[in-house]
């Protein structure tokens, strides 16, 4: 299979089914002319037409609610919100509308909805274009929050995203776009939502993650392998709804788990993954479930120093999966 990059994975999900399915339309901020401001709808306007690849006005919140009266209307809108940051002035469109329309329509109604939204830290953006949203969105019911760490979960998770009768947040981290590379294959394929996947085998500790942080908890668990502590890394992919099975099971098999994300320690994805594994897999535990993530500092700093005192890496994953083994 050729190799490619997260976000060549994304575009080719995007014109895959587009090309596919006429009912697929794409808008956002700069995604049309510019070809969005990381290109991952370069050669769509061509490609489609600007009736179908659509440059909107910067109002996250129209940008959401228009895309939500396509969904109605029997198109398949994929929107993307330019960073992040800016997705807070759509989330009453987003949490209020788009997530409960099947509720208040006792399931006579579907919104078909993806709305594609670029987060974290690691790129030196600063204030506002670093913050990861996930838990604020795995907080709402009525919303599929998926995180792909690979290219080719990008392609086919965003694949079945837009297939999906109902509204699904796409979480990519910015830093994955050019990082991350891997085999995609170039004819269709589709990858379930809620489904996470066991990157690597171990019987020592169990450690949980999804996204860039994913690529750093097996750089640090190859390391740990090498003094013959065997970590089994378990990708999420789907934050909501979670796979607690392979989660559970994982936990069942090592004993221990550690779970790392990019977000604030506090109330973040990681503290869930917790409690869940506590009530349901308390007997399995040899030691205290456990976390790694970012301070509960109110946004992500701009000077590089600082940046990396915020972000977990691979060293302090290491040391912290280290730490657990030895409990």
């Amino acid at each position: 299979m050729p190799v490619k990059t997260y976000i060549e994975a994304v575009r080719e999900g995007l014109r895959d089914e587009m090309a596919r399915d006429p009912s697929v339309v794409v808008l956002g901020e700069d995604i049309g002319v510019q070809g969005g401001v990381f290109r991952a709808t370069d050669g769509l306007l061509a490609a489609f037409g600007e009736e179908r690849v659509i440059d909107t006005p910067l109002a996250e919140s129209a940008i959401v609610g228009v895309a939500i009266g396509m969904g109605l209307n029997d198109l398949r809108p994929v929107a993307e919100i330019q960073f992040a940051d800016f997705i807070h002035s759509a989330l009453d469109q987003l949490m209020s509308e788009a997530a409960k329309m099947r509720y208040r329509s006792n399931g006579g109604w579907h919104c078909p909805l993806v709305v594609r939204v670029p987060y974290g830290a690691g790129v030196h953006g600063g204030l506002y274009h670093s913050q990861s949203v996930e838990a604020l969105l795995c907080h709402t019911p009525g919303l599929k929050v998926v995180a792909p760490a690979t290219p080719y979960d990008a392609k086919g998770l965003l694949v079945a995203a837009i297939r999906d009768d109902d509204p699904v947040v796409f979480l990519e981290h910015k830093k994955a776009y050019r990082l991350a590379r891997g085999e995609v294959p170039e004819g269709e394929y589709t990858v379930p939502i809620g489904s996470a996947v066991v990157r690597r085998q171990g019987r020592h500790l169990t450690v949980i993650s999804y996204g860039l942080m994913l690529h750093y908890v097996l750089e640090a668990a190859e390391r740990l392998g090498r003094e013959g502590v065997e970590a089994e890394v378990v990708d999420l992919r789907t934050l909501a709804p979670l796979d607690e099975a392979t989660v559970l099971a994982s936990v069942r098999k090592t004993g221990k788990a550690l779970i790392v994300h990019e977000d604030n320690l506090t109330l973040g994805l990681g503290a869930e993954v917790a409690a869940r594994i506590a009530q349901m897999g308390f007997e399995d535990l040899d030691a205290p479930v456990t976390r790694m993530a970012a301070p509960d500092v109110p946004a992500m700093p701009y000077a590089p120093p600082m940046e990396e005192f915020c972000l977990p890496d691979a060293a302090r994953i290491e040391a912290a999966m280290r730490q657990l083994a030895a409990y």
